[in-house]
């Protein structure tokens, strides 16, 4: 099976949209806004707490998932997240934390079995922080809400407001919701709220262009959200999916970060992420000119270095900055002893690197006596002191910083080897 990477394209004229957009609201800024991110691993393991102390610093709130509630037959199943406390006391920024509720079609009352059992965890949660001597400075709802449904969940929000003040107490929303007269109502009874532009709607068919945020959607829903009179921030993404398609080209399904799923044989599959350029020069777009009522954004999610579908920590790093992210890979050779070359790809880029690539040594003194490629690269003898190492069919992703040896030569006697690096071409 192959496995191609889709990265969004970029739309044409961001910025002539963006200033187009803007023109149509009232107040207006300008000027950096603060940045946050997202931790929403269910499993605080070792790499988890150390991408929090070593990046944690560079955002000006950390939100992390602290407990996620589903519902069974209208019945309660709470998930609760055991944070790291000694990691999130040592970033020295302010925490907020997540509290996920699945879909629930209701009814919405103030103090029945469903509000008592979010009250009480929601009040539970901030005691278990204070109890490890974090300071709260939000608890975000992030609720699976129908859009008929937004004045049920404003009687939920009301109640946990008033179980956990002086905490304030926000919520997501969705662009859908701001077409919705209850969802002025909604984010009257919360402190704030956060503005999702990031989705994937649900493909038909292999062929079909995918897309995670819109530059020029998002745009518009800042630009409807800015109307409304009510501070907000805007969540925009990092992450990617790996869709997968039958050999006929329907869609079967999609995964996320976790482990790999094991698709039936004949199973076609497609990386969709985030693109780099399109958030970069939203970003830049907003810092140059939007909405007084945008207060800030924050990312979705904080980059661990396990995880096979986010940014890496340099790329989220560039985009921070305005910048796009490149990649910048290279060849380098070591010698274990003199007849022997070794070879490896090195990214001291920004940007992850996942096309074919072809690497030419050559040298002067000695025969080749044997060679091999590794991580799916071929070597092929070319000339008498040449051999090429192929990828044809593209890299697991290299990420920034990322080293990975790729193949061997031994020669009959020691003697100086030239690498030469270059995009494969059929």
């Amino acid at each position: 099976m192959s496995r191609k990477l889709l990265c969004i394209a970029m739309v044409p004229f961001l910025a002539a949209t963006v200033y187009w957009l803007a023109r149509r609201t009232g107040p207006r800024t300008t000027g950096e806004m603060p940045q946050s991110a997202y931790v929403w691993q269910r499993a605080w393991t070792e790499a988890v707490s150390d991408a929090v102390t070593e990046h944690g610093t560079n955002f000006t709130e950390l939100v992390a998932l602290s407990a996620e509630v589903s519902w069974k037959n209208r019945l309660p199943q709470i998930v609760r997240v055991p944070l790291d406390p000694l990691a999130l006391q040592g970033m020295g920024r302010p925490l907020g934390l997540a509290l996920r509720i699945g879909a629930y079609s209701g009814p919405f009352k103030a103090d029945d079995a469903q509000a008592h059992v979010l009250t009480d965890l929601a009040a539970s949660l901030l005691a278990e922080a204070a109890s490890n001597r974090l300071s709260v400075a939000e608890l975000q709802l992030d609720f699976d809400c129908a859009e008929s449904k937004l004045d049920g969940y404003a009687v939920w929000v009301k109640a946990i407001r008033s179980k956990v003040k002086p905490v304030p107490v926000t919520i997501t929303a969705l662009p859908a919701w701001l077409k919705q007269p209850a969802f002025k109502r909604l984010i009257a009874a919360a402190d704030g709220y956060v503005l999702q532009v990031h989705s994937l709607a649900r493909p038909k068919r292999m062929e079909a262009s995918f897309n995670l945020c819109d530059p020029p959607e998002a745009c518009r829903a800042v630009e409807r959200a800015a109307r409304l009179g009510r501070p907000f921030r805007v969540a925009l993404p990092t992450y990617g999916y790996v869709m997968a398609f039958s050999p006929g080209g329907q869609f079967v399904g999609l995964s996320a970060e976790g482990p790999a799923l094991s698709w039936p044989e004949g199973t076609q599959l497609r990386e969709i992420c985030a693109n780099t350029e399109a958030m970069a020069q939203l970003l830049r777009a907003w810092t140059a000119d939007r909405p007084q009522a945008l207060t800030g954004v924050i990312w979705y999610r904080l980059p661990v270095p396990q995880d096979r579908l986010n940014w890496s920590w340099p790329t989220l790093a560039t985009v921070m900055s305005g910048k796009v992210p490149q990649p910048d890979v290279r060849a380098e050779v070591r010698h274990p002893d003199a007849a022997l070359t070794e070879i490896d790809l090195i990214n001291a880029g920004t940007a992850d690197y996942s096309q074919p690539v072809q690497i030419t040594l050559h040298w002067r003194e000695g025969r080749l006596v044997a060679a091999d490629g590794l991580r799916g690269f071929d070597s092929t003898e070319t000339g008498a002191n040449f051999v090429q190492f192929r990828n044809r069919n593209g890299l697991p992703r290299l990420e920034p910083g990322e080293r990975r040896s790729i193949g061997w030569v031994r020669l009959s006697k020691g003697s100086e080897v030239q690498v030469e690096i270059a995009q494969f071409k059929n």
